[in-house]
């Protein structure tokens, strides 16, 4: 075991192009500059504002990116919201972007303290609905089956990761991770007899080139591994989830199979509407303007829906 977890970690994957190359063509220019608040720990975290375009909004998102990634990546997808009347707002997911030291977190759980410390410090307006992308759709999950549930009104997945052996996961998520499996199965024994202290070594990495390794997180510690996601079982999950929730995931996603999201929550016992964004690849999800319309249309729907 000693050995598994000394030298058990993530091989550097190959760039992944699909990942990278759509955001060559987004316009950041009008990004809005990050604004802070303190987490318990008396950590800055950042968070972007994207105001609605009436100004009169009377309904907050919240959205959190992928893997590796930040806050600016959902920089479309936030301005789709606001044109549309919502007030949006991005995060950097504490280990990402301008959120602590990328790749760590300080605990296993410390993510969801995380958001409610953020909803409580900013108190979004209105009508709530948390909506996640990729690894950020597992922890959208993992928060809709918390006991801090009711924070948001309702929960928007987009092609969300749920587990690695669940129907819908690609392996190595089509090429985007290599994961250090001995490594985690030992910090796994470890973590059950009470022992965290390696808790902060890498076992995730991400098909990052050497550019976005600079400004992305291009490895994940076992703790934000674990917690990016929804818990081991991620059936728990759905059925503890109550409030309404719909999944978004394009036709062409390379990351995961589409087609097997709604065999999936069925088979864990809850009807979720799936809806397939046609021509639509995983990132195209978040950039595309039909896709970002129909999460759009998707919040719309949720808000029509009683709890």
């Amino acid at each position: 075991m000693a050995l598994a977890v000394a030298f058990g970690g993530p091989a550097q994957p190959a760039p992944m192009q699909s990942i990278s190359n759509p955001f060559k063509t987004v316009d950041f220019s009008n990004v809005p500059p990050a604004q802070r608040f303190a987490a318990r720990d008396g950590v800055q975290l950042a968070y972007r504002v994207y105001p609605a375009g009436a100004n009169t909004s009377t309904r907050s998102v919240v959205l959190i990116h992928g893997s590796s990634s930040r806050s600016n990546s959902m920089h479309p997808m936030a301005k789709g919201f606001a044109q549309a009347g919502y007030t949006a707002y991005a995060l950097d997911v504490r280990g990402h972007g301008e959120s602590g030291t990328r790749g760590q977190i300080a605990y296993i759980g410390q993510l969801e303290d995380d958001l409610e410390d953020f909803m409580k410090a900013v108190k979004p307006a209105g009508r709530k609905t948390l909506v996640g992308f990729s690894s950020g759709g597992g922890f959208a999950l993992r928060f809709a089956g918390d006991a801090r549930q009711k924070l948001f009104d309702a929960y928007l997945l987009l092609s969300p990761f749920l587990h690695q052996d669940a129907a819908t996961y690609r392996p190595n998520s089509g090429g985007w991770t290599t994961v250090g499996l001995p490594r985690i199965i030992g910090l796994i024994i470890l973590n059950r007899l009470g022992i965290t202290t390696f808790n902060d070594l890498p076992v995730i990495a991400f098909a990052l080139d050497a550019e976005a390794r600079r400004m992305l997180t291009p490895q994940y510690s076992f703790s934000l591994a674990q917690n990016f996601r929804p818990r081991h079982d991620y059936r728990v999950n759905i059925v503890a989830a109550r409030q309404p929730m719909e999944v978004l995931v394009g036709q062409s996603d390379e990351v995961f199979y589409a087609d097997r999201f709604a065999a999936v929550f069925g088979e864990a016992g809850r009807d979720v509407p799936v809806t397939i964004v046609p021509e639509t690849g995983h990132m195209d999800l978040v950039l595309k303007p039909a896709a970002i319309q129909a999460t759009v249309s998707a919040s719309e729907r949720l808000a029509t829906r009683s709890n």
